[in-house]
């Protein structure tokens, strides 16, 4: 049984930093790639960024390039997500993914989701 669990979120003011971590078991981590997407009060899941299964290719949405950076620990089963120079339009719950592949590309879904965690940037 997969399981992701993320960990790290929290409040943080504007300009502010915090690391999501995510931790999964149940799977053969280092074949598939994984990835963060975040859901703001009243919108829709958005993709945030992905990386491959090695970790040698990274896939960022424009709302966070430069200022997000994602990477993963294949000895530890963990992804993380380092978010820099935070907005309140950040603020939202990241939820990490699993896909069923090796590398990412826009038109894959994710087979396996986190529980998600909040974070808040106030202003």
């Amino acid at each position: 049984q997969v399981q992701l669990v993320e960990s790290g979120g929290g409040l943080v003011q504007a300009g502010g930093s915090l690391r999501l971590s995510c931790a999964a078991s149940g799977l053969a981590f280092s074949s598939v790639a994984m990835g963060w997407f975040r859901q703001a009060p009243g919108k829709e899941r958005e993709f945030a960024t992905a990386i491959n299964n090695s970790g040698g290719k990274t896939y960022y949405a424009d709302s966070v390039k430069g200022r997000f950076t994602i990477s993963r620990d294949n000895s530890k089963n963990t992804v993380y997500l380092q978010m820099n120079d935070l907005k309140p339009e950040d603020t939202a719950v990241y939820f990490c993914a699993r896909y069923m592949t090796g590398d990412y590309h826009a038109a894959y879904l994710p087979g396996s989701w986190g529980q998600g965690t909040q974070v808040t940037v106030s202003s």
